[in-house]
């Protein structure tokens, strides 16, 4: 019965064209169309350099991803049974083609896509999966649109991948997905030429169009609310605009006003120290930074001034808020799970926090380190592993599988003050389903010394924990019952002490700043005496 209903809460939300496209998907599997290509198009003006990511091949036959470093010598090594989905699919992609010193390795890449055409048939496969198809269509063009030749092979096995992507474009899905599927399209319409050309481009564009309108919200956030999906989909739309600046077609003003609004929103949602917050599925390494994409908008033409972060800045649309006060810089979330209808890469985060002091990360939520379905996954998606309160046991939103969410919580912004202190009051209706219908209110409070934190618990319940994750490099210890001290690496000691605690632990806990990444750290664990419970540090 609980699964009936655990289905019932997760499939309730999907929207009628995710199911439509589900059935489609699943029974509709079309012929690869292998008429001969169109020609090459030709570029008005020069490609600007796109960001370029890590280098993925140490060798010709040898591949690293996600910190794993694996080999693909033979046509059985591009699907080997038992491998993580994920490190198979970034196989496929072929990033390594506009990677940081990849002229280094053309020789390799050119041998490289021609054994993928020979040794990956039209439609067989996971590299024909409508995702890893998208990623690679472009990642050969701009491979090509910054001077390389693509081989007759595999000039013609882009057009036959294209033509496959038309019948597989993601609409079971919609979000990131479908805009990949758009966004692959255009470069595939730009690179060939002829009404085939168009066709594909006029297709592309238009779901470009209809899905920035849908997944950027006002305050600039990618709406499936992951800091890591949002700088993707940043690079995303600043390829666009650089691709049709490059073919010498008009760049639509909405995409040059929606990138300045996605990088502002990046830079609040950005420490001190340059790297992203980790709220829902976020890691490093897996898309741009947000200096990188600034240098890359730059390049277009598109520099966007820096911002000087005021003492609240709430973004109101997506949910989050940065309070900046002295060396104090704090980054909340005070927002939905992301878009009803798309949960996938959602955690049970609501209400958690991160905290730099300085340059220096001192909390941080746990991270992600892998995709699938195994209880890591779970374990890292579930309100335990993040910097916000459990009651009962039970997590804020129900996560499960490894990308499903059933019931999940509401958030609510009650307050965002800046005076004397700066103080932003949240709450979440996540915890209403349980036997004691308990709502969860948190007020940050903050100043130039000391930040302060109040949790309050209505309704009755067995209990109630918060967690403080502490960065790696902050070392942890108790001074009295409920009084312990953090020790930054710059050996300043900053105390912090809870009120309202029936007791406090300081666990070993685990981060996970990459994917296949552990890092050791502490948790501290303060179990609620009553209905309120404050922390005070600084």
């Amino acid at each position: 019965m609980k699964s009936v209903a655990r289905y019932f809460h997760t499939l309730r939300h999907l929207r009628p064209v995710q199911i439509v496209g589900r059935v489609r998907h699943k029974l509709h599997r079309p012929r690869p169309d292998l008429r001969p290509p169109p020609a090459p198009r030709g570029l008005a003006v020069a490609f600007a350099a796109p960001v370029a990511p890590a280098p993925s091949m140490p060798a010709a036959d040898r591949f690293r991803f996600l910190n794993v470093e694996q080999l693909c010598a033979t046509p059985g090594d591009w699907n080997v049974a038992g491998r993580a989905a994920l490190w198979t699919y970034n196989l496929h992609y072929f990033d390594d083609l506009n990677a940081a010193g990849g002229a280094e390795r053309a020789g390799w890449h050119r041998a490289l896509l021609d054994r993928w055409v020979e040794q990956n048939p039209p439609g067989a496969g996971p590299g024909w999966d409508a995702y890893p198809l998208s990623r690679r269509i472009v990642n050969w063009t701009k491979w090509a649109f910054g001077g390389e030749r693509l081989s007759p092979a595999a000039h013609a096995s882009l057009a036959v991948q294209a033509r496959w992507l038309t019948q597989r474009l993601e609409y079971h899905l919609l979000g990131n997905h479908l805009f990949a599927n758009a966004k692959a399209l255009v470069f595939a319409g730009l690179y060939f030429e002829g009404a085939e050309a168009d066709e594909l481009l006029r297709t592309g564009l238009a779901i470009v169009a209809s899905e920035l309108a849908e997944q950027v919200l006002e305050d600039g956030a990618h709406f499936e609310l992951s800091t890591m999906y949002h700088a993707a989909a940043l690079e995303d739309l600043l390829d666009l605009i650089n691709v049709m600046r490059a073919a010498g077609r008009d760049v639509p003003a909405a995409w040059r006003g929606t990138a300045a609004r996605m990088q502002r929103w990046l830079d609040l949602l950005t420490h001190p120290d340059g790297g992203i917050a980790f709220f829902n599925d976020a890691a490093f390494g897996i898309a741009p930074t947000c200096a990188e994409l600034r240098a890359y908008a730059a390049r277009l033409g598109l520099a966007v001034a820096a911002i000087t972060p005021r003492p609240i800045e709430s973004l109101a649309a997506s949910g989050y808020a940065r309070l900046t006060r002295g060396e104090f810089c704090l980054l909340a979330d005070v927002a939905p799970i992301g878009p009803d209808y798309l949960p996938a890469h959602a955690h049970a985060d609501t209400l958690s926090f991160e905290l730099s002091i300085g340059q220096q990360r001192v909390l941080v939520n746990s991270g992600t380190s892998e995709y699938g379905e195994s209880p890591e996954r779970l374990r890292q998606r579930g309100t335990a592993a993040h910097n916000t309160v459990s009651v009962d046991g039970a997590d804020s939103s129900e996560v499960w599988a490894g990308f499903r969410v059933a019931r999940r919580a509401r958030a609510r912004l009650v307050s965002a003050v800046a005076g004397p202190v700066t103080e932003l009051v949240g709450e979440h209706d996540g915890f209403l389903r349980l036997p004691g219908r308990n709502l969860h209110a948190r007020r940050w409070h903050l100043d130039e010394r000391q930040l302060l934190i109040e949790d309050r618990i209505s309704g009755r319940f067995d209990h109630a924990e918060a967690y403080l994750h502490i960065h790696p490099d902050v070392q942890a210890r108790r001074i009295a019952e409920h009084h312990f001290e953090l020790r930054l690496p710059d050996a300043r000691l900053v105390p912090l002490q809870f009120s309202g605690a029936a007791s406090t632990e300081l666990r070993a806990g685990s981060w996970h700043p990459r994917f296949g990444s552990v890092l050791r750290n502490q948790v501290l664990v303060a179990r609620f005496a009553g209905p309120r419970l404050q922390a005070r540090l600084g």
